[in-house]
Formats: structure tokens, sequence, C-alpha cells
């Protein structure tokens, strides 16, 4: 059996943080430790956090992937399981991934997708099929393996210590998750889950702004990384000798 940490970037939402918590406390697998970074909150974030047994990171500089990155750092598992404040996980998220890991020594991170809760049922479907669906279907059709999904997402320890120093923690305007789905090095396995769905909110959607902000930062991510990750490409594909680099030579998928 794994030790494993859960990992929860906030700022100010204290409401949905203390929802989260407690339907982790209600899991049939309890985390061993749970890392609440707070973002600069001003609201009760932090105290709703320690009230729950939660550990709480301060991380100044203000933005998801520096918060994320501040949450990895501090983990003490050997599972670190990344999910948001507004996260509903099931009963068995922790307890699967577990099985998963340890059915398969060789995996380095396990991902999967969500619904949509809090909203319309046509909310939760553009979110989980339209939203959702392209990102899994169109990002790993680029990269070559499952793109990583912030609020479903279970890591190594191990496999964080790899891909961290090309993590773009000092950025406050990438996606955290598809900035570090770039980073996948050749030979990691990324597996999905299709099996278990995480509940979020659908706040992303309660207005245009917000969405379009969403899209603007997911293409910001990909031009950041795509010279170099276009350059790591190259150089898998020249010590293949000279072939076209394919998905294996990225990554290796189960």
């Amino acid at each position: 059996m794994s030790t494993i940490s859960v990992v929860i970037p906030v700022f100010n939402d204290a409401r949905l943080l203390a929802r989260c918590l407690d339907a982790l406390g209600a899991g049939s697998r309890l985390p061993d430790e749970i890392v609440v970074v707070d973002n600069g909150s001003s609201d009760d974030s932090a105290a709703v956090a320690r009230a729950r047994g939660a550990r709480v990171v301060v991380e100044p500089r203000r933005g998801i992937a520096p918060a994320s990155a501040a949450g990895f750092d501090a983990a003490r598992g050997e599972l670190l399981a990344r999910i948001d404040a507004d996260c509903v996980p099931a009963r068995d998220w922790l307890l699967r991934a577990e099985q998963r890991f340890d059915a398969h020594p060789g995996l380095d991170a396990l991902t999967g997708s969500a619904d949509f809760i809090d909203g319309s049922r046509f909310t939760a479907w553009v979110g989980r099929v339209a939203y959702l669906g392209w990102y899994f279907w169109a990002m790993g059709l680029m990269l070559g393996h499952p793109p990583f999904f912030g609020s479903n997402l279970v890591l190594r320890s191990a496999a964080w210590q790899r891909l961290r120093n090309g993590f773009h923690r000092e950025s406050a305007t990438v996606h955290d998750d598809l900035d570090l789905s770039f980073q996948v090095q050749p030979g990691m396995v990324v597996d999905y889950d299709d099996a278990r769905l995480m509940e979020i909110s659908a706040r992303p959607f309660d207005s245009l702004d917000s969405f379009a902000v969403r899209a603007w930062r997911g293409v910001a991510t990909i031009a950041l990384n795509w010279p170099g990750w276009m350059r790591r490409r190259y150089l898998v594909a020249r010590a293949a000798g000279g072939r076209r680099a394919t998905a294996a030579d990225s990554v290796s998928l189960r």
C-alpha cells in the first residue's frame, strides 16, 4: 500500500472547500495527509482546512501553477492526488487510484474526467462532452498520451520530481495541468481512468468571460510549451535513428 497526499489549492473558496474536505473524510480510503495551499485567501478558507485536519501551506504568489507546485513540493506521500476546492470526490476515488498504482508499479500518473454539478443538465453535458471531451481528445492526440486534468489527477511523488523542473511554476496565466502534461518525459506511463468521474462545480460556465479566460489560458499554455516540446520530440527522433517520433517514443501507454 502507498501513502497518499491530497493537494488542494484554494483561493477564497471556504464553502466549497468544506464540502470537498467532508467528502474526502467520508471516503473508503482516507488520505494520509491533506495539503491545502492557501493562495492569498481573504475568507476563512485556511480556518476551514485546519478545522478538518488539513495542513495549510501558504503560497503568496497568485496563480494556480504556483499554488499547485507549492502543494506538490510540500506533500509527503508516495502518491500525490490533486483536486480543486470545488471537487466532490467519490467514496472510492482514492481507493481506486491506490489499487491501480499498486497493481502497476511502472505507472507514473493517472487522470480522469469529470461530471459538472451545481448547474443545469445542458451545462453539465457541455462541460463533460464538449469541453472536457475535446480537451482529452485534442490534447491526447497532440501529446501522444492522456493530458492531465487537475481536478482528477494522481501522480507518483517520484514522477513529480522528474517533472517539476520543467513546470512553469512562476506563471499565473497557464493551466497547471496542461503545462505539466507537456513535461512528460520519454518512457513515463500515463493512464486514463474512465470508470469514475470526479464531480466538480459548473461555475466555469457561469459566464462567457469566465470561459473565455480559460480558453485563452489554454492557448497561452500551448504557446509557452511548444518550442521546448518540439525540441524534445526532435531529440527523441534523432536518438531513435532519425525515424519519425511516435507516441510510443514520448510515453509508454497502457
